[in-house]
């Protein structure tokens, strides 16, 4: 069973809690991995194990909503960041972000792998949204003459995917923010006026 989106809007405290459930799900995933119980979750959300199971029926469903959750948030960051910042700092913020989402994707694990094997599209299609985003702060730096505009988001996706395969532990966090520097200071290469030309 997958979480879709209602048929019609949830009431404003249905959708709280919904939201509630989701940032729960989130936090606990990543810090206990993908075994964490799901009174945990209802717990640290301040609602009761019936509100979670009203709004997911299943840990499968739960996975699913939560892990589409990370990806929303991941998405929508792309423009709020570039409405913030000089695009290739946008896009230095925004490799963070990214970090994060691979921190819980990882915790995640076989839950999640379990859950997207009977939702099959559910990879394909967050790939694509993630590329999306990722796109805009490419285009917008090259519009900019901040970054180069020879560079596909597929490969810049490729190279920061790295981080997955960092081993867990206290430097992890240090460790993938050299890599992240590495990776802007790469697109910023042979711009006009860069410190790296």
């Amino acid at each position: 069973m997958t979480a879709h989106a209602p048929d019609r809007p949830l009431r404003a405290d249905a959708q709280r809690n919904r939201d509630k459930l989701l940032a729960a799900a989130n936090a606990a995933f990543a810090e206990h991995g993908e075994d964490v119980p799901l009174e945990t979750i209802a717990t640290r959300a301040d609602v009761g194990i019936g509100t979670l199971y009203r709004h997911f029926p299943s840990r499968e469903a739960l996975v699913c909503a939560a892990y589409r959750s990370e990806v929303d948030a991941l998405c929508a960051a792309a423009a709020d960041l570039l409405a913030a910042l000089p695009a290739d700092q946008a896009l230095r913020a925004w490799t963070e972000r990214f970090a994060d989402y691979i921190a819980t994707k990882r915790a995640m694990g076989d839950a999640l792998r379990s859950a997207a094997a009977s939702n099959s599209p559910l990879f394909a299609e967050t790939r694509q949204r993630i590329l999306a985003a990722l796109r805009l702060l490419l285009e917008a730096g090259a519009a900019s003459g901040s970054l180069r505009s020879d560079v596909a988001a597929t490969d810049v996706v490729r190279v920061i995917n790295g981080i997955w395969y960092l081993p867990d532990g206290p430097d992890w966090r240090a460790d993938v923010g050299r890599m992240l520097d590495l990776v802007i200071d790469g697109l910023r290469y042979g711009v006009r006026g860069s410190p790296n030309t």
